[in-house]
């Protein structure tokens, strides 16, 4: 792949991390499990037969292809948003995520003339006005997701059709969140930007008892990618997260990492997978200057996305991918949608709690299991069978 010339740089001009990421050390029964969970296939839904890469100290959890498309009501992983951020003029429905020749598909476009968007989000957990545009947001249904290392295949949207180096106003996205953001905003992203072909940053957020983003929360690295567009073509980004730091690659080349000698803490927290494109309301802060130029529909696109669980991580994600594990603090006002049958737990300072209605009335059941992943005491037989010695 083409080289990076130009290196990332923070705007605080804080310093690269120096120190080698920290390994812990594991029981015998926790390697024992992890020895035969990597024998099974990855959750969510790999392609049949498909070889994916190994990662030394990882464990494929999390595979999609979306080579067919997925019931977002109700699949046992994945759901959609209903929010909308407060400095964006983006609101997050259903139909903005589409399912096209193999590709996840999130496209922002005007709203409906005379539509009437729900008042109540229950992603937000509270009450958010219309936007003049939809898009969408894929996430994971619960807080399930920590330590480990994401990758996605992705492609930015044209501003323009057919012209990839026209500018406008976007941010195109994955990034791991810690919903909801009011007692413990906790945040990781990858995000392209539309002020250039090329644009692109990455963030950590670590703040407490916040309803609104603030720069001390936030420690963010902006990267020039030339000669890569990002727009005309699909290229793989992904983050290590570790207890010791986290660190950002572009088509496996390293171009970012935030440590413990950073100010900002590197977040503890789980979270959930979550992928959208949205656009910044009047004033372009963020996402590019030229937002005049937008010509909608702008459509973002994912070829694939995998998750590779770190071994060190002994408690998330939960077992068989169930929310069986979570706590108190990972429910708390964890709602997605007033569809995915997520009750908001809890109550925020200051915050209107509201309820919406499910579009189809209808709202999540239990699913099959996402995938044929054995439980503890298969997975312990396994290992067991397998002669392999876990002391």
């Amino acid at each position: 792949s083409a080289p990076i010339p130009r290196p990332c740089s923070r705007a605080a001009l804080r310093p690269r991390l120096r120190a080698a990421m920290l390994r812990v050390g594991l029981s015998a029964s926790a390697l024992a499990a992890i020895l035969a969970r990597s024998r099974a296939q990855p959750f969510g839904h790999p392609a049949p037969g498909a070889t994916y890469p190994e990662r030394e100290g990882f464990t494929l959890w999390l595979v999609e292809e979306f080579e067919e498309p997925l019931d977002l009501d109700m699949d046992p992983v994945w759901t959609w948003s209903d929010g909308a951020l407060p400095e964006g003029w983006v609101r997050f429905v259903k139909e903005g995520i589409k399912f096209e020749n193999g590709r996840l598909v999130l496209e922002a476009d005007n709203a409906e003339p005379g539509s009437q968007q729900q008042p109540c989000s229950h992603a937000e957990s509270t009450w958010v006005g219309n936007r003049p545009l939809t898009s969408g947001e894929m996430r994971s249904r619960h807080n399930l997701f920590r330590y480990g290392y994401y990758e996605a295949r992705m492609k930015a949207p044209e501003i323009q059709p057919s012209n990839p180096h026209i500018n406008g106003n976007y941010i195109s996205t994955m990034f791991v969140y810690h919903d909801a953001k009011f007692r413990h905003w906790r945040e990781i992203d990858v995000e392209l930007t539309g002020d250039s072909p090329s644009a692109l940053t990455v963030n950590v957020l670590n703040g407490e008892n916040r309803s609104n983003w603030a720069p001390d929360i936030e420690s963010h690295v902006t990267c020039s990618v030339e000669p890569r567009n990002l727009r005309a073509h699909f290229h793989t980004y992904a983050f290590e997260w570790l207890p010791t730091g986290i660190t950002w690659y572009l088509d496996g080349q390293e171009i970012a990492r935030h440590g413990p000698e950073e100010p900002l803490p590197i977040p503890e927290l789980s979270g959930k997978i979550i992928m959208n494109l949205w656009v910044f309301s009047t004033g372009k802060g963020f996402g590019g200057m030229e937002g005049e130029n937008n010509q909608y529909p702008l459509r973002s696109e994912y070829e694939w996305l995998r998750f590779y669980r770190w071994n060190g991580d002994e408690h998330y994600p939960c077992e068989g991918l169930t929310a069986d594990c979570l706590t108190a603090e990972d429910r708390f006002l964890s709602g997605n949608n007033p569809c995915d049958g997520i009750p908001l737990e809890g109550d925020a300072p200051g915050v209107a709690k509201c309820k919406a209605t499910c579009p189809s009335g209808l709202g999540h059941q239990s699913a099959a299991p996402p995938s044929a992943r054995p439980s503890a005491a298969a997975a312990a037989a396994a290992t067991a069978a397998s002669g392999v010695d876990a002391s």
